[in-house]
């Protein structure tokens, strides 16, 4: 790769990177800083050229393609700052971390371009790190727009290298509560299943050794309710619907799931997943910071329900 201080980004593709589609290999050659979601609109607004010519964001490379990025100027008019309530459980100069209500999505997309986290962190904050783009600032990580729970974001570009680093090493703590159905036969186990695109549904995730990455989680019963579990699981890697998608993959899908969950049984309104502790070390003053939210009151609800069958 070369590149120079305009934003100009240019790579040749060898052997290995053949039939790669094109937004992918720039995710990993931008060492996934910026989201596929970005690249693509870059690649739709002509910004991208493979051997000096526009492709589509399917674009699958040959060996030899010359793939040029050149960065668009950030535009400062793409997020609206809104005056959303944050439950914030820290923040200093360098980091904040919020408790996630289930049904806010993280970061503008299409269908959803305010009322965001980012919507609400942008005007919480003012001073978010620039790395991930304009539609996600300060945007380390996510959890799904139905699941609750801790997020940390980055409010300079050091932290965002530490905290995005720390991520890529599995040195995070995310631990996570899920109520799913039927009933487990281990009280603790680990679930080593590689992740990738549903071939026959793209919002999807599957199991599958096509075009898939590494995905471990760990998971403990925590309390058993004849025909539903909770369990307390343990991300030990963070590929999109992880949790969701390995469940299902064992039989025990999550309970509320809309997309990988069962229609039958008890009712609610998203999947019962809760991010309910955060671990990671500041990425300036090197010490380990943990944090614990407590399940939503309609998570809690549902347990107290079926304690009282």
């Amino acid at each position: 790769m070369s590149e120079d201080n305009t934003g100009l980004y240019e790579w040749t593709a060898d052997e290995k990177d053949a039939k790669q589609r094109i937004d992918k290999y720039i995710v990993e050659g931008l060492e996934e800083q910026v989201s596929r979601s970005q690249i693509q609109l870059w690649i739709d607004g002509g910004h991208v050229t493979v051997n000096g010519k526009a492709v589509k964001p399917n674009y699958k490379l040959a060996a030899g393609d010359e793939v040029t990025v050149q960065i668009p100027e950030t535009s400062a008019v793409e997020i609206v700052p809104e005056d959303i309530p944050l439950e914030v459980y820290y923040e200093d100069s360098d980091v904040i971390v919020v408790n996630k209500p289930r049904g806010m999505v993280v970061h503008p997309a299409p269908g959803h371009a305010s009322g965001t986290l980012v919507n609400a962190l942008m005007f919480h904050c003012r001073d978010l790190s620039g790395i991930n783009g304009e539609l996600r600032p300060g945007i380390v990580h996510r959890i799904d727009k139905d699941t609750s729970g801790l997020l940390m974001a980055a409010k300079n570009d050091l932290a965002h290298a530490s905290l995005a680093a720390q991520l890529k090493d599995h040195s995070v703590t995310r631990k996570y509560f899920a109520l799913v159905h039927g009933n487990l036969s281990h009280d603790q186990g680990t679930v080593d299943a590689p992740i990738g695109r549903d071939s026959a549904d793209r919002k999807m995730f599957t199991v599958t050794e096509k075009n898939s990455k590494h995905a471990v989680t760990h998971f403990q019963v925590a309390e058993r309710f004849g025909d539903y579990t909770l369990l307390e699981l343990q991300l030990e890697t963070g590929r999109t619907h992880q949790i969701r998608v390995h469940m299902k993959f064992i039989g025990h899908p999550l309970v509320g799931d809309p997309m990988y969950g069962k229609s039958k049984g008890i009712k609610m309104d998203g999947q019962a997943l809760h991010a309910a502790v955060l671990g990671f070390v500041h990425p300036r003053s090197g010490e380990y910071l943990e944090f614990a939210a407590p399940m939503p009151e309609d998570m809690e609800q549902l347990l107290v329900q079926l304690r009282g069958r």
